[in-house]
């Protein structure tokens, strides 16, 4: 028995390939019609909208990043003091802030502002009560000044 293809057999083959080929060309091209709605379909095809359909894949997708480390910063203030002034530190000593009393302290997560808060005490150990969040828009504007 050999395993040459007889030629009936190749021409099958070949219009079996050649109407697959011609069916994944059909689907993969869109119905001829005017530019605009073809714009549209398209970008009905990229953006689709959030709805509850969706909601199980975008929990999975923030799922993926749940456990990423992060560093938070709570600023009570800034100073510049001379590398002298530094090593006369000792305990006790007490580094004067550009922060008021009563000001909010600003919350950093990797640096950058994210919102901002009052110190509290809670059983003893000492928290950060958030008073306000920063909005990306209000974000984007402090960092282009």
């Amino acid at each position: 028995m050999s395993d040459d293809n007889t030629p009936d057999q190749t021409s099958d083959i070949e219009d079996d390939w050649a109407s697959a080929l011609a069916a994944q060309t059909a689907a993969t091209q869109p119905v001829p019609s005017n530019a605009e709605s073809t714009q549209n379909a398209a970008k009905a095809n990229v953006f689709q909208p959030l709805n509850n359909d969706n909601a199980g894949i975008a929990k999975a997708d923030i799922d993926l990043i749940l456990d990423v480390p992060v560093q938070l910063t709570a600023e009570l203030g800034h100073t510049r003091i001379t590398i002298k002034n530094l090593l006369q530190l000792s305990q006790g000593s007490v580094v004067e802030l550009d922060g008021l009393a009563g000001e909010p302290m600003d919350v950093l997560i990797n640096g950058y502002l994210i919102a901002q808060g009052e110190v509290v005490v809670v059983n003893e150990k000492f928290g950060i009560r958030l008073t306000d969040i920063i909005t990306p828009s209000e974000r984007i504007h402090k960092l282009n000044r």
